[in-house]
């Protein structure tokens, strides 16, 4: 594939030509910015997928698309704002979730004290985790800058 113009992002074939999304799809940026990050979320499925990886596709993707955020040293406006949107929207998400719990009342009743042992464990290794991971970049950074002064 041809590399992009500047400031154009170009993504694959189809139908024989390359797919430009800044050209193609100018007039409507909301939808080239979900198209992004569709295109993002289904190739991580696909690699996933493809080299049975036991590792959610959709993390894989999210990946790729810091990627491609990296490599093109800037986040489009419209991208922004749709992931803005998405993040402001999100709680709706949780709303199947609820409603499957609560039509699983009796198996929730029934592995309660088990569910919240597990969620209260996870939790606390989480934040021990989280300290000293934070420890040890504040560690490694320190030693970085006494190296620099010295």
């Amino acid at each position: 594939m041809a590399p992009a113009p500047a400031g154009r992002l170009r993504v694959g074939f189809w139908a024989g030509k390359v797919l430009d999304l800044t050209h193609d799809l100018e007039g409507f940026p909301m939808i080239q910015a979900l198209t992004v990050l569709f295109l993002c979320q289904l190739a991580g499925e696909a690699i996933v997928r493809l080299l049975g990886l036991a590792f959610p596709g959709p993390v894989l993707g999210m990946g790729l698309l810091f990627a491609l955020l990296l490599l093109r040293g800037r986040i489009d406006p419209a991208l922004g704002r749709v992931a803005d949107t998405i993040l402001g929207n999100l709680s709706l998400l949780f709303v199947p979730a609820t409603v499957g719990v609560i039509q699983q009342a009796d198996l929730v009743a029934t592995y309660g004290l088990a569910i919240g042992m597990a969620v209260v464990v996870s939790t606390v290794l989480t934040l021990v985790v989280t300290v000293y991971t934070f420890r040890g970049v504040a560690l490694l950074l320190e030693r970085a800058r006494a190296e620099r002064g010295a």
